[in-house]
């Protein structure tokens, strides 16, 4: 038999995006998943979109909250009622190519209890691609604090092996957290070069305030994983220099 996969998802406000993410996740060749959309008090029409979807399809749980609480909260909540051998993430807006569970599935074995895969990047509207990020072979705990390549949509979790970690309840990074908690236990995240997600980029993602970004990435360094000003300063200066070829991908 097969395992059960877990998905969690936090929605606010993706009304416009919502089913397209849902058909994505009904499309997977591989098919014994629970789903949690959290639902993070939106104010559109996000959830008769989702409770649709979910009235015919008993493997979606919507989950709206009574207040808005951030996707840390929201993420956590899905995470607590996580009954799968596997955990994964996408976010409301995003795709995953009808392989990308099975290939997870097929995989996960060999590895330490930790997946991620590449993804490609795309406008709002899916018509034009913007780049790929093809994630490297693995990762160590290191190597994450200086670039982030581990994506919420393609990040998958042995959780029966690893055991269940919250993110950090933070505006900003808190996907990030995770995954440096469990790397902790582990060497290593080992990475599909093979692309099998879409994420989609929307123009409010590449206006942010790049500057408020960086002051999240500092405290996160200092507060989150508790690092000195030394080695803080060491991964600021990397971060900031992969962030800026990353940026320079998406723009080109």
């Amino acid at each position: 038999m097969n395992p059960l996969v877990s998905i969690i998802t936090p929605c606010f406000n993706a009304a416009d995006f919502i089913a397209e993410t849902i058909l994505s996740v009904q499309n997977q060749y591989f098919t014994n998943w629970e789903w949690f959309i959290v639902d993070d008090f939106s104010n559109d029409n996000s959830v008769s979109i989702i409770a649709e979807f979910a009235q015919n399809d008993a493997r979606i749980k919507l989950l709206p909250l009574k207040k808005n609480a951030g996707a840390a909260i929201a993420r956590n909540m899905g995470i607590a009622l996580a009954k799968g051998k596997y955990m994964t993430f996408i976010d409301a807006d995003d795709v995953w190519s009808p392989n990308f569970l099975a290939e997870n599935v097929a995989r996960i074995a060999k590895s330490e209890g930790f997946l991620c895969a590449s993804y490609e990047m795309y406008d709002a509207t899916l018509n034009k691609k913007l780049g790929e990020l093809i994630v490297p072979e693995y990762a160590t705990y290191s190597a994450i604090l200086k670039t982030n390549t581990i994506s919420c949509l393609t990040a998958f979790i042995d959780i029966s092996r690893l055991g269940k970690e919250y993110m950090p309840e933070i505006k900003y990074r808190q996907d990030m957290g995770l995954w440096l908690k469990y790397l902790k236990k582990i060497n290593r995240v080992e990475g599909i070069a093979e692309s099998l997600a879409i994420y989609r980029i929307r123009k409010q993602s590449l206006s942010n305030n790049k500057i408020n970004l960086l002051k999240h990435q500092w405290a996160f360094y200092r507060d989150v994983e508790n690092l000195s000003f030394l080695l803080s300063s060491y991964y600021f200066a990397l971060w900031m220099y992969y962030g800026a070829k990353k940026y320079w991908v998406i723009k080109r």
